[in-house]
């Protein structure tokens, strides 16, 4: 078993916000944005990379990129990146986690200036 698998198993599915800004600021995860270019235009989170669930397909090197690292998506309540943290683990990324609540979650309890909608 090799160290991304068994680090999975302790990874839980989710994370929450204030969790994953610590992270952030840690440099130690790559916040992965799952909505669409139009939401993220009316709200998003700095550093983290737009690669819309809808795009997946399409954006498999980037993704690829990505693979070994702790990666955490978002969408907008959490509904999305759940569904895309499932595609991840199957696909072998192994430390791929949701967070929970999504940006709204982030508007509230990490930084107020994020605008909900």
């Amino acid at each position: 078993m090799n160290t991304d698998e068994s680090r999975s198993e302790e990874l839980p599915w989710e994370i929450e916000a204030p969790e994953v800004a610590r992270l952030m600021q840690q440099r130690q995860v790559v916040l992965v944005d799952c909505r669409e270019p139009e939401e993220y235009e009316l709200a998003h989170i700095a550093g983290a990379v737009l690669i819309p669930m809808s795009q997946w397909e399409q954006q498999a090197g980037r993704l690829d990129a990505m693979r070994g690292q702790h990666v955490v998506v978002h969408c907008h309540h959490g509904v999305r990146s759940r569904r895309v943290v499932h595609w991840l683990r199957s696909a072998g990324f192994a430390m791929a986690q949701s967070m929970a609540g999504g940006i709204e979650a982030w508007s509230q309890l990490v930084d107020p200036t994020v605008p909900t909608y």
